[in-house]
Order: C-alpha cells, then structure tokens, then sequence
C-alpha cells in the first residue's frame, strides 16, 4: 500500500476529505518523527511500538575494492508490532 492509497482508505473509513486525511496522516509521520528523533518511544497498543536501538560499529567490507571498512556506530528506528496486529497477520 503506497502513501496515497492510504490516504484514501483513512478518508473512506473517517468520512473525510483526501486533503484532511493527507493532513492527518503527515502529522501523524511528523509527530513520530520528532519523537523519535528525541530518543523518545511512540507506542499505539495493540499497533506497535517505534523506538530507536543503537546499532554497534562493525567491520564490513567494500565490494569492489574487496578492501575492509569500519561502518560507523548509528541510532536506527525500529517498530516491534504489537499483539493485535501480529494476530490479525496470521
């Protein structure tokens, strides 16, 4: 499902307009966003959690050079879905 075909189903399933179910749906992404980039998590029950982990650095390699590299430490965002939503894809 691509980002207007969301939008579509948000404003079929709330009775609203494409425009205020875009609006919606932009706020929503905005809010996790800036919450996670706070090092805050964002969690829905029954939907999920999104929080930030700490990826370590680590050794990889170049491949067309076949040289060794160091990959630098990161912060990634990450999602662990919630009970609800892993039943319902069963």
């Amino acid at each position: 499902m691509t980002k207007a075909e969301l939008v579509s189903y948000i404003a079929k399933e709330a009775g609203i307009t494409k425009a205020t179910a875009e609006k919606a749906l932009n706020a929503f992404i905005k809010g996790v966003t800036e919450a996670l980039s706070k090092g805050e998590k964002v969690t829905l029950v029954g939907f999920g959690t999104f929080y930030v982990a700490e990826r370590a650095a680590r050794k990889g390699r170049n491949p067309q050079t076949k040289e060794e590299i160091i990959i630098p430490a990161a912060k990634v965002p990450k999602f662990k879905p919630g009970k609800l939503l892993k039943e319902s894809v069963k």
